[in-house]
Formats: structure tokens, sequence, C-alpha cells
């Protein structure tokens, strides 16, 4: 099990790496599943607009993209987030940082756990788990600095 962060072309985020691998840890478990390669890429949007463009022939920006690696029961993947994207996100919807940055970090470990989010239904119930994942980023952020 190795939840692995890395920055490309931007500041690393300030959250303690320890932190976050504690919480998308609880996240696969909730779920009854293993932790198995995950790796974390943060980037700006232009940097993942070229993903985009290269991998999945979108020339669009968007906050997330998920390449899955999943075998059975054992979530593995790598995951593009761009933190542009989050902070924009946050100012839109008019939330604060930390929310949409547990929502969109949250966004891709339920994505390798099977949710889509490409139709109504699909994205309802994707928005769903992602409040549940806010509510557990924030329990386990008290945990973590208990």
């Amino acid at each position: 099990m190795v939840v692995d962060f890395f920055a490309e072309d931007i500041e690393f985020p300030s959250y303690d790496t320890d932190f976050l691998e504690l919480f998308i840890t609880r996240l696969i478990q909730s779920k009854e599943k293993e932790v198995g390669e995950i790796s974390y890429i943060f980037c700006s949007d232009e940097y993942l607009l070229k993903i985009n463009i290269d991998y999945l022939q979108h020339d669009y920006y968007t906050d997330i993209i998920t390449f899955d690696y999943v075998e059975g029961d054992v979530i593995s993947g790598d995951v593009f987030m761009s933190l542009d994207r989050v902070k924009d996100n946050s100012e839109v919807l008019k939330v604060d940082y930390e929310s949409e940055f547990a929502r969109v970090l949250s966004h891709g470990i339920l994505h390798l756990l099977g949710y889509k989010d490409k139709t109504d239904k699909e994205a309802e119930v994707m928005r769903a788990e992602e409040d549940k994942a806010i509510t557990l980023f924030e329990k386990v952020k008290c945990e973590f600095s208990a």
C-alpha cells in the first residue's frame, strides 16, 4: 500500500502528506477495498489541459483526471489534480478552498472505486459520495491533529 504525492509546475499544497494518505486510506477502506499504489500529481490548469488533450482528446479545462489501474479490490491509479481549478471552483461555488480541495481529492478516489458521473443520476450519486468524503476529511483532520 503506497500513496505518493507529487507537484508538477506548481507549489506543493500546504497539507501534510501523512494526513492526506490517512484520509485516502480511510476513504478506500470505508468501501471495503484495499489501498494499492496511488499517485496524486498536483498541477496547474495548463498542465492538466495538456494531459486532457493528449490522452483523452478533450480540449477543455478540468479539475481532475484519473487513470484507473484497479485490480479486483485493490485500488490503484494515477490522479492528476489542478489546484488552479480547485481555487476557481471554490470561488465560483462560494465554498471554502479546503472543502473544494477535499471534494476534488476524493472525486478521483471515488472514480477508482467505480463511481461514475456521466449521467445525471450518476452525478447525483457522486455528489452524495463527495459530501460523505468531505465529512470524513474533516473527521480525519480532527483525529490527525489531536
